[in-house]
């Protein structure tokens, strides 16, 4: 079962008291104070486990504490010191206090083990306590309590391109022609119910990280449909591709509006974020060349004359090759490039993953 989003109460141990003890030896004439200091209540560690990729493992459980100190024993034993406990959580979750919904920590940048909550100190035995004045002092301090905290956690899965569009237009498919992900695959809406990951490598060498997230659908940011619940995962991308059905009932056009405002609707960063467009199934329609041009028309680009990145010659497209070419960073409110693909077929689907990884290359000199 996928889980993305949990709360739980974690808890460090409390310290040990310390011991109030005299010493009491046959022919040991000069007794005195020997109680020993409890042990340091156990501490509470997160831990990145690279084997994670669901919090599932967090809904069985709800309180996690650990031990705490054992108290001070006569002859200056001290207490043995409480077990810390380590919770292990997958990559890219962020720890939220539950009640204030502040941002506690983030284990993107986090390091892999991470210390939350400190122990309670163990007290003092008695024999801390001599001095001079106080030969025979018959008190000793107890142990200090741990924290404890309400906390909530999110994942957000890390990636480095993120596929937005409506169901079933294709975008499982073509993670599963690219990468090396194993999505559902059917005929229907909403066969994606969780987000998916496939690692991508274009040129056997290099590659970048692709995020499948369930559909959205009209009023998604209102709550409507799965695909508002995931778009968390994909707040993280480097680079978002819309991907437009040619053969849906909506215009190309209308679907990309569409889906542009229910992104500003849910994060501005989100919408603000460099983007390119992949029109898919374009194997679907005899002819696609109209309705294609009406949909560059629309965005204002222009069909490229020269084949580049390997390019099927099939369909015209856009790309924008100041962009590529130039390295300029200006401008991203545009898409970075417009190619119609076909996933079954396919057709532009390596160009696809050149073009994606060239992109990363330029703005953010990504090399993995």
């Amino acid at each position: 079962m996928f889980v993305d989003n949990v709360d739980i109460f974690i808890a460090s141990g409390k310290g040990g008291a310390g011991a109030v003890s005299f010493r009491r030896e046959k022919f040991v004439l000069n007794g005195g104070p020997d109680g020993g200091d409890g042990g340091d209540g156990g501490d509470v560690y997160f831990e990145i486990d690279k084997n994670a990729d669901t919090l599932s493992r967090f809904r069985g459980t709800k309180h996690y504490k650990a031990k705490n100190g054992q108290p001070g024993g006569g002859k200056n034993y001290s207490g043995k010191r409480g077990e810390d406990i380590i919770i292990k959580i997958p990559p890219g979750t962020q720890i939220f206090d539950f009640n204030t919904n502040e941002l506690l920590y983030d284990f993107t940048t986090q390091v892999s083990r991470t210390k939350v909550l400190s122990g309670g100190k163990g007290g003092l035995g008695n024999a801390r306590f001599k001095n001079s004045i106080n030969q025979r002092p018959t008190y000793a301090q107890s142990g200090l309590i741990g924290e404890e905290c309400h906390i909530r956690l999110e994942l957000k899965l890390i990636a480095d391109v993120g596929l937005v569009g409506f169901p079933n237009v294709g975008k499982s498919t073509l993670v599963s022609v690219i990468s090396n992900a194993k999505p559902q695959i059917a005929d229907y809406e909403f066969t994606t119910l969780v987000p998916n990951l496939g690692v991508v490598e274009p040129d056997g060498m290099n590659s970048f990280v692709m995020a499948d997230i369930p559909g959205i659908i009209d009023g998604a940011s209102e709550g409507k449909g799965l695909g508002i619940e995931f778009l968390r995962h994909i707040e993280r991308t480097k680079l978002l591709v819309f991907l437009i059905d040619i053969s849906n009932y909506r215009a190309p056009f209308v679907q990309y509006q569409k889906l542009k405002l229910e992104l500003k609707k849910f994060s501005k960063e989100l919408y603000n974020k460099p983007f390119g467009i992949a029109i898919s199934k374009m194997d679907t329609l005899e002819s696609c060349s109209e309705v294609l041009n009406d949909f560059y028309i629309s965005l204002g680009v222009k069909i490229c004359e020269d084949r580049i990145f390997g390019l099927d010659e099939k369909w015209d497209y856009a790309i924008y090759k100041d962009f590529f070419g130039k390295e300029n960073k200006q401008n991203l409110s545009n898409p970075l490039f417009v190619i119609p693909i076909s996933s079954s077929s396919h057709i532009n689907t390596d160009a696809l993953g050149f073009v994606l990884l060239k992109s990363l290359e330029i703005l953010y000199g990504h090399k993995k």
